[in-house]
């Protein structure tokens, strides 16, 4: 089955948050989705990312695709990235997504070369970005499918 990480810096707490996220996650059928929460480095932003990149190479199983989540990345549609979301399951069976922490991404997975997505040109906080974020994979499976969920 095809797997989407999503890599996040931070522990999501609240409960509320949580209870809608995982609804979203029971929805999707056609591909597993993984949340793997890596320890917040309080604004240690290269701590941060040193654990984002240990996390990544211990769960890539082949070359998977990785998009790092940036104000600076590319805005599409929902239609958009459900098509790109797709076309990344032809060429591999892992895509990662990565939230960065309060201070962004740390250098090191800057350099790495991902390409960036953007949610929009708002910024949110990190655990709504996240639910947001799980939301579009939801949305994006509907689409695919041609579900009704997407009107």
């Amino acid at each position: 089955m095809k797997e989407v990480h999503l890599i996040v810096v931070g522990k999501l707490k609240e409960k509320n948050i949580l209870e809608l996220e995982n609804d979203y996650l029971k929805r999707v059928k056609n591909f597993s989705v993984y949340i793997h929460e890596v320890k917040s480095g309080n604004d240690d932003v290269n701590q941060e990312g040193l654990l984002v990149e240990k996390k990544i190479y211990s769960l890539k199983k082949s070359d998977p695709k990785v998009y790092l989540l940036s104000e600076w990345g590319e805005i599409q549609t929902s239609q958009e990235f459900s098509n790109r979301l797709y076309l990344c399951f032809e060429n591999s069976d892992q895509v990662f997504f990565l939230i960065g922490g309060a201070a962004g991404h740390a250098q090191n997975i800057l350099s790495l070369n991902h390409e960036k997505i953007s949610m929009g040109k708002m910024t949110y906080p990190h655990k709504l970005a996240r639910l947001l974020f799980v939301e579009q994979l939801y949305r994006a499976e509907t689409i695919r499918l041609g579900h009704p969920y997407h009107k």
